[in-house]
């Protein structure tokens, strides 16, 4: 990947450069958005991936690089079977139709979660967008699919313990090498999560990743998102000052260090 796709222990926010690279959405209010309409909760996937369509597509003019967004976690297998069922509908029907599209502009395609237990064709799908679309470097699209903060983070230790017991890798290990071990490893540094529907709590989504984000809650229901609301929660981050446990020279300072380096 491109140095701007790699992870970075500095933050590179500055007065020139006010971000964020790096967007993580949890995109939800589907079920409540169909339901208010009289529809079933299927029309109300239906219109998320139109959301998302809109919202990939607005991400270039509003500087962000790298976007992550949830969209089936490991908790959702819970789930009535014919609602799963029609949530695999989706991932089928998003690929046949935007994934060429989204290789001709550049974007990267990562899924990250669990690979064990996906169902052959929906597997097969996730290696052909990330095959497809391994040599792009404009834009970065993670998608979290059978995925869950905790299990990401338990898979891996998993990983780390197997390297030391196979005589790989010494027992210590750094913060940021742990972070080289998820499966979001090689992506920008998180800046900012927004959460849908009015809903305020993480979901058990990027738990590692969000120890410095912002958090912006927005009362929109899924189905209606788009760039401007996306740019509305943007202009909520801009607004802030981010200290990453410094204090607010001190946070400048390393930030231009990061970006004279």
């Amino acid at each position: 990947m491109a140095d701007d796709m790699r992870a970075m222990d500095a933050p590179t926010d500055g007065p020139s450069d006010p971000g964020p690279r790096h967007v993580a959405i949890i995109m939800d209010g589907n079920g409540r958005w169909a339901a208010a309409r009289g529809l079933p909760r299927a029309a109300g996937h239906k219109e998320g991936v139109a959301a998302l369509k809109r919202t990939v597509r607005g991400c270039a003019g509003l500087g962000v690089r790298c976007l992550t967004v949830f969209g089936f976690s490991t908790e959702n297998w819970r789930r009535p079977a014919d609602e799963v069922s029609d949530l695999m509908g989706l991932v089928r029907s998003y690929v046949a139709s935007d994934l060429t599209g989204l290789a001709k502009e550049g974007v990267r395609i990562r899924v990250l979660g669990r690979r064990e237990g996906l169902p052959p064709d929906i597997a097969a799908i996730v290696r052909k967008a990330e095959r497809d679309t391994a040599h792009n470097d404009r834009f970065l699209l993670q998608v979290a699919f059978n995925y869950g903060g905790q299990a990401d983070i338990v898979d891996a230790a998993r990983r780390h313990a197997e390297r030391v017991l196979a005589g790989e890798a010494p027992v210590d290990i750094s913060e940021a090498d742990f972070g080289e071990l998820l499966s979001t490893a090689g992506a920008p540094p998180l800046d900012l999560i927004v959460r849908t529907s009015g809903e305020v709590r993480l979901s058990n989504f990027l738990l590692w990743e969000a120890a410095y984000a912002e958090l912006v809650f927005q009362d929109i229901l899924w189905p209606d998102y788009g760039p401007e609301a996306l740019k509305a929660a943007i202009d909520e981050y801009q607004a802030r000052e981010r200290r990453f446990g410094g204090r607010p020279a001190q946070t400048a300072i390393t930030a231009q260090t990061a970006k004279a380096n």
